[in-house]
């Protein structure tokens, strides 16, 4: 019985630890490449500033997470087998495939929004 409340609740608390440092990783890097794509485009190209870093950023937050919850947290603990390479990368392949065209195809409402905030708040007072 112990065993098995310790699967359970184990496993839970694997994936709320996964999920923080993912978050923490995945925030960190998508700033960062933000930035540098910025660097490198100017005030251009806001389409690749947004969805190249959320890209990005969204690889490192799959792979945090599968491999904190189901591959090295399981191996720490002794709770459960960890996955086989092969189960984390078919499962991250499909997760990162799913992730990835959502920041391809939600690109063009970044630029709906974009141009109603600049409607908004009116012309640059800078330029």
């Amino acid at each position: 019985m112990q065993l098995a409340f310790g699967a359970v609740f184990g496993q839970g608390l694997l994936i709320i630890v996964a999920s923080i440092s993912a978050f923490l990783l995945a925030q960190l890097t998508d700033v960062v490449s933000f930035h540098r794509i910025k660097a490198v485009t100017g005030e251009k190209k806001i389409w690749l500033r947004a969805t190249g870093s959320t890209v990005i950023s969204q690889l490192v937050d799959t792979f945090v997470i599968l491999l904190i919850a189901f591959k090295w947290g399981p191996a720490l603990t002794g709770l459960f087998e960890p996955w086989s390479w092969g189960q984390l990368l078919a499962v991250a392949t499909v997760q990162y495939t799913y992730k990835f065209l959502m920041a391809v195809l939600l690109t063009p409402l970044l630029y709906i929004a974009h141009d109603r905030i600049d409607r908004f708040l009116g012309p640059d007072l800078d330029a």
